[in-house]
Parts: structure tokens; C-alpha cells; sequence
């Protein structure tokens, strides 16, 4: 199952796969795209959890090619949110490899 819902939790794992990871430009659309929904949006790696709408903190992460991420969302828009930021990783943000 790809999402799994916990009261108004959704969540998923993405696997990065854009050749240069997660670096800025996409961080930055992932935060950006966080951001349109009415949720908190949060993103794991390993035992750290960062706040997806921030760009600096989804940088933290320091996610290279093939990083699997935890991608978690709570709130109104939450399966919207978690849904858009998995086709946002899975289309490689954008970037032509």
C-alpha cells in the first residue's frame, strides 16, 4: 500500500532518484510544493525528521542518489500533500538526467 492513513496522517517512501540528489533546486520545489498545502509536512531519513516546507532544514538531509525518505503529512491536505510531493520526487523534480 502506497499511503496509509492514521486518523488525518498520511505518509509514503520515496526513493530519490534524480542522478544529483536532493540539492537545491530540488529542495526547493519540494519545500515550495509543501507549502501550497494546509498540512504539516515532514520528511525523514534514517532517525532524522526535518520540516518539508523548509528548505533549509530538507537540505540537512543530505539525500545523494538513492536515498529512501519517509514522506509524512498531518492535516486537511495531508493525502493531497503526501500524494503531489511523491509524484514531485518520482518525476526526478523536474530534472532531465
Amino acid at each position: 500500500m502506497i499511503l496509509r492513513s492514521i486518523i488525518m496522517k498520511y505518509e509514503t517512501t520515496v526513493t530519490i532518484i534524480n542522478r544529483l540528489g536532493l540539492h537545491a533546486r530540488p529542495a526547493f520545489r519540494f519545500a515550495q510544493l509543501a507549502s501550497e498545502f494546509d498540512a504539516d509536512v515532514w520528511l525523514t531519513k534514517g532517525k532524522k525528521m526535518v520540516d518539508g516546507k523548509n528548505i533549509l532544514d530538507v537540505l540537512t538531509l543530505a539525500c545523494p542518489h538513492g536515498s529512501t525518505l519517509r514522506v509524512e503529512a498531518d492535516g486537511p491536505d495531508a493525502d493531497q500533500a503526501v500524494l503531489s510531493l511523491k509524484a514531485l520526487v518520482e518525476s526526478r523534480f523536474g530534472e532531465l538526467d
